[in-house]
């Protein structure tokens, strides 16, 4: 069973016929071409984005849920002792190596 569109429903051949003679005169003939051509390429567009937004839903409900897999721990890990090669909290920071702009020549 088919449910009718609310606003479609009691439109037949004279309704439409009137829309389609309103329209033209709206319009005029040169650009109803231009007018149509605009309408399907619209149409197009919301289909491929209506499609697109369908299939992504699908694949997300079929895609099984991603489970949290932990690496597993190394049997004896050895904490290393790590080096702090910082300077104390206000200190100055050591000189830099100035190198100079060009290169030396070769003389």
């Amino acid at each position: 069973m088919t449910l009718p569109v609310a606003f479609i429903e009691g439109i037949g051949g004279p309704e439409l016929m009137m829309i389609m003679f309103i329209v033209l005169l709206l319009f005029g003939a040169d650009k109803l071409p231009e007018l149509a051509r605009g309408m399907g390429k619209t149409m197009r567009e919301i289909k491929k984005a209506t499609s697109g937004v369908e299939q992504e839903i699908k694949r997300a409900m079929e895609e099984p849920p991603a489970t949290a897999k932990t690496p597993p721990k190394p049997a004896a890990a050895v904490p290393q002792k790590t080096v702090d090669t910082a300077p104390p909290f206000g200190a100055a920071p050591p000189p830099r190596e100035i190198s100079p702009p060009f290169p030396p020549s070769m003389e």
